[in-house]
């Protein structure tokens, strides 16, 4: 009995989080995959940035909404598939729908462009989704932002020419999620995605602009993402 009322008064908490029309406002927003600054949800929310951030302690506290820090920006976004699950089964019932995510990033940063030592953009983060779907990478236990290759991933990633004994020798992470200003979606950082960066530009998949941080796709790029990586870019 007392288990029933304890998930009797789980569910309650939950359901009491979701049901502030802020917070909902939130949380839908987050349904498209992309994470976002309290600022930006305190503008979908329609409220200020002080309570938005009360509200978004309550959804975190709830466990709906997760925090990743990068650099000076806190990026917020739904806690898990089982969130999103609940809320799409809540939007059906309530007969709506939502808006796209429309970033508005200079054109020429959105394709693809440097992150400190790694490729970003919507070609960086097209790589990393392809990347799991293939099981080449597969999240830590325990840390959602770690990747680790499988026996597949590293066979593929050494056929690309890169060494993987001494790219995780180097004195940093490995392979991480690096959350995508543009995309608001994880792209490859670490040593791995620095050396998948190397790799392209070495093999003219990409060229670097001089006076900024856009790579240029080439037409051979495009070829060997879509031979290799089944990626028609």
């Amino acid at each position: 009995m007392n288990v029933a009322r304890d998930n009797d008064a789980a569910v309650s908490k939950i359901a009491a989080a979701i049901g502030e029309p802020a917070r909902a406002r939130m949380l839908f927003c987050l349904m498209d995959g992309h994470a976002r600054t309290s600022t930006e949800l305190a503008v979908v929310a329609n409220v200020s940035p002080s309570t938005a951030s009360v509200h978004l302690h309550r959804l975190k506290t709830a466990q709906l909404v997760k925090v990743l820090i990068q650099g000076k920006h806190r990026y917020h976004s739904l806690e898990g598939n089982e969130v999103a699950h609940v809320l799409e089964g809540l939007s059906v019932l309530a007969g709506g729908g939502r808006d796209k995510f429309v970033p508005n990033t200079p054109s020429r940063l959105c394709v693809a462009r440097t992150c400190y030592d790694h490729m970003a953009g919507r070609i960086g983060v097209l790589l990393h989704d392809r990347f799991r779907a293939l099981n080449w990478i597969l999240a830590v236990p325990k840390d959602d932002t770690a990747y680790e290759l499988t026996p597949a991933g590293a066979r593929a990633f050494k056929a690309l020419g890169i060494d993987i004994e001494a790219t995780r020798a180097l004195r940093r992470r490995f392979a991480c999620a690096c959350l995508d200003w543009s995309e608001r979606r994880p792209h490859i950082g670490g040593a791995l995605g620095a050396a998948l960066l190397k790799t392209a530009l070495k093999r003219k998949w990409v060229t670097q602009d001089l006076d900024s941080r856009a790579l240029a796709l080439t037409r051979f790029g495009k070829r060997e993402l879509l031979n290799r990586f089944s990626l028609n870019v």
